[in-house]
């Protein structure tokens, strides 16, 4: 069964907002999304992200305008742990299965949703192709999820990665609810 959501975030970090187009269907996720900010400087990112089977992401397309130009990344994920940028191989993402696009609350749901983190008790590791946002640039992020525990409104989840975490709130369906200082999703 189908799970189809347009969801639009506050993107407080950003002082922007965020619409994603979402889809989920039997264990994928298919989404395009549009934001808006001004901090680190103004930008319009528009973005496509596929993830394929278990929720493993397959592919993401990403233009970002800012008042230097346009900046374009095609980021995509072999299925058997390899990375490439724009065709050319990024060895130092190899093994991870997610993308982590900056400033996207959208991007926290692959990996919560294939560990079942807004439903039952667990904690994960992982390694993720981070991007940066406006300047797309792609590196390593090492990450770790933890269920907290239900809410009024979904489930808590703590995000942690080096020095820096917050606890999450996700809904139902496994979208960010609330990412305390980055985004708040509206009602």
């Amino acid at each position: 069964m189908a799970i189809s959501r347009v969801i639009t975030w506050d993107v407080i970090e950003s002082k922007g907002y965020e619409t994603a187009w979402a889809e989920l269907s039997d264990g994928s996720l298919r989404a395009r999304g549009r934001a808006v900010g001004v901090v680190p400087e103004p930008y319009w990112i528009s973005y496509e992200l596929q993830a394929g089977e278990d929720f493993v992401t397959r592919r993401l397309s990403v233009t970002a305008e800012t008042g230097t130009g346009t900046r374009t990344l095609d980021l995509r994920h072999d299925g058997h742990g390899r990375w490439t940028t724009d065709g050319e191989p990024l060895p130092g993402v190899d093994g991870a299965l997610d993308c982590d696009l900056g400033l996207c609350p959208l991007t926290n749901t692959m990996p919560v949703l294939r560990h079942g983190l807004h439903q039952t008790p667990g904690e994960r590791e992982f390694l993720m192709a981070w991007v940066s946002v406006p300047d797309l640039a792609v590196q390593p992020s090492q990450q770790t999820y933890t269920h907290l525990g239900p809410t009024e409104r979904g489930t808590r989840v703590r995000y942690s990665s080096g020095t820096f975490r917050s606890d999450l709130e996700f809904d139902g369906d496994g979208f960010v609810l609330d990412y305390p200082s980055l985004a708040t999703r509206r009602r």
